[in-house]
């Protein structure tokens, strides 16, 4: 990301924002709930619902996984910024598996054969994204590669080369003649890129990712706590404000307070990372109702859609290289996430309802079964008063013979 007025923004920050969008709208939506609810005519009485309903019981154990996800965002931050966005979107899908692994040793669940080579065909894929590929930056060269017929564009004028010069200074805060700081100036105009700390910080946010997501399941589902009967919203408040006390102190203050206080808070901010970090809180909630509402199956489609939006993005606005070691590591990934998500053919008998089946039949009164067979007119011989039989029969009533209407004397044509 390119800096602004010569200093990139801070991560702590930009996960601390986060966590308190998340509060903000999770908090607007939970008060609404209890609102619709509530017998409470006045804000203080639906406030204190509110915060009886977050502060309740064993709600204080969501402060362990809370802990957990504001740890994997501040790694996600490291990663992104050390990894274009296809190779870290492939490379976060390691979470499957750390998902898995821990699915089986915390809760005892089980996995299909299937779904043990989906995650081993997932290892590969991602292995084949993080293989080594030629470097697409610019190289020193050498005198061998000018003798070889290497491109060398120097400057041809005075003009030029005064122009490189001001480039060049321009990357450089005002120091003193002693050339003091230069370093400095140079690494914050420079920021170094590591893409094996990128992949460290990916593979540290996705062990994180999965033991957050099976603990937070665990306590929601444990029978008898409390936090098993709050509402969606109530539990997203739970994680948000137990989120933003580590990502302040331990992110913000003890991490870079040195910086932020020095810079300030807000130093390097752009449209760009506002919404960046809109985003991620926006996908903290989205995915909490598609855990909420929907089925592995949306889920898969949305991994699925992540990785191919973030490859055609990069190739588009940020000039990626396509290699072919990439395109058969991401269709190898996203195989393989499909055939861990998709249900397997006992799966789907499972969720089929079973088929109705009368085993002993007692009649009743009434009852739509005990409805005695009827002829209809069209089965049923022509009635005497010659009923046509050019059309198909009609459930009717018979005719009936008109009735004489008083004081009317009617011809014998017409008797």
């Amino acid at each position: 990301m390119p800096l602004v007025n010569g200093a990139r923004y801070y991560p702590s920050t930009a996960v601390f924002l986060n966590e308190v969008m998340k509060l903000a709208f999770s908090l607007s939506m939970a008060l609404f709930d209890i609102a619709r609810t509530s017998d409470a005519s006045t804000a203080a009485g639906l406030f204190g619902e509110l915060a009886r309903a977050v502060f309740t019981g064993d709600s204080w154990k969501l402060a362990i996984p809370a802990m957990l996800y504001t740890l994997q965002n501040s790694l996600q931050y490291a990663g992104v910024s050390n990894l274009d966005a296809p190779t870290f979107q492939a490379t976060y899908q390691i979470k499957i598996l750390t998902t898995a692994i821990f699915s089986v040793t915390l809760l005892g669940r089980s996995l299909s054969l299937r779904k043990w080579l989906s995650l081993v065909l997932l290892t590969v894929g991602v292995a084949i994204v993080q293989l080594p590929t030629e470097s697409q930056g610019p190289a020193v060269l050498s005198v061998k590669d000018l003798k070889n017929g290497a491109a060398f564009h120097s400057p041809r004028s005075i003009w030029d080369l005064k122009a490189l010069g001001n480039a060049a200074a321009g990357q450089l805060s005002k120091r003193s003649a002693t050339y003091e700081g230069i370093e400095e100036d140079f690494g914050l105009a420079n920021p170094e890129v590591s893409p094996s700390l990128g992949l460290i910080a990916v593979v540290g946010a996705c062990i994180l990712s999965g033991l957050a997501g099976v603990y937070f399941e665990k306590i929601l589902k444990d029978p008898k706590g409390e936090a098993h009967g709050a509402s969606l919203w109530v539990r997203n408040v739970q994680l948000s404000f137990y989120s933003l006390w580590p990502a302040l102190f331990i992110g913000v203050i003890f991490k870079d307070g040195e910086h932020v206080a020095k810079t300030g808070f807000f130093t390097g901010y752009n449209w760009v990372v506002w919404l960046m970090i809109s985003l991620q809180a926006a996908g903290g909630v989205v995915v909490a109702l598609v855990i909420n509402y929907t089925s592995n199956i949306a889920k898969n489609f949305a991994t699925s859609l992540s990785i191919l939006v973030s490859f055609l993005a990069s190739v588009f606005f940020f000039d990626f290289h396509i290699t072919s070691f990439y395109l058969l590591g991401t269709a190898t990934v996203l195989i393989a996430t499909y055939l861990y998500n998709s249900p397997s053919d006992e799966e789907r008998k499972k969720m089929r309802p079973p088929p109705i089946s009368v085993s002993e039949y007692k009649p009743g009164a009434g009852s739509y079964f005990d409805l005695e067979a009827v002829a209809t007119a069209s089965k049923s011989p022509l009635r005497s008063d010659a009923l046509s039989t050019s059309r198909p029969g009609t459930p009717t009533f018979e005719r009936r013979p008109r009735s004489k209407s008083p004081g009317i004397v009617m011809s014998k044509r017409q008797q």
